[in-house]
């Protein structure tokens, strides 16, 4: 089993996709007129799987206690992200190092609809997602078992 997508609600269809396409990701298809209203599916250049799919029905408005807490992205250069979204004229957060050079470096910004987006740059020979080795003792990792 795996997961295949996030559904998000979106308010303004044209607008979200706008963003999105700002963040990296590519429309791939839509279709109309579901149970839940229009789906547009984007995925990541990288990505081989759509990952998100924007949903909008403009006679079912968003509420601000959906329940998503945030999207988390990996991106490979969070700096030069950033650089971009800014030409886009999107604004994250700096980068926000964390404390050990081993952990990831994180921004946060906010979609058209308030959704909160957490972009990760990964350490360097991290592997491309969270697996069990990054929930392990520090003496595990500082062994270089990661």
């Amino acid at each position: 089993m795996r997961t295949l997508l996030v559904g998000l609600r979106v308010t303004d269809l044209d607008r979200s996709t706008v963003f999105y396409q700002a963040l990296g990701y590519t429309v791939v298809g839509q279709v109309p007129e579901t149970a839940f209203g229009t789906l547009t599916m984007l995925q990541l250049p990288d990505d081989p799987f759509v990952t998100v799919e924007l949903v909008h029905d403009p006679s079912r408005p968003i509420r601000a206690d959906g329940g998503l807490n945030h999207l988390a992205i990996k991106v490979e250069d969070l700096h030069a992200t950033i650089a971009t979204l800014a030409a886009n004229g999107i604004e994250a957060d700096p980068a926000d190092p964390t404390a050990d050079p081993d952990e990831p470096l994180v921004s946060h910004l906010r979609d058209p609809d308030g959704y909160l987006i957490e972009l990760v740059q990964w350490p360097e020979g991290h592997s491309d997602g969270i697996t069990e080795d990054d929930f392990t003792s520090d003496q595990r990792r500082d062994n270089g078992k990661r």
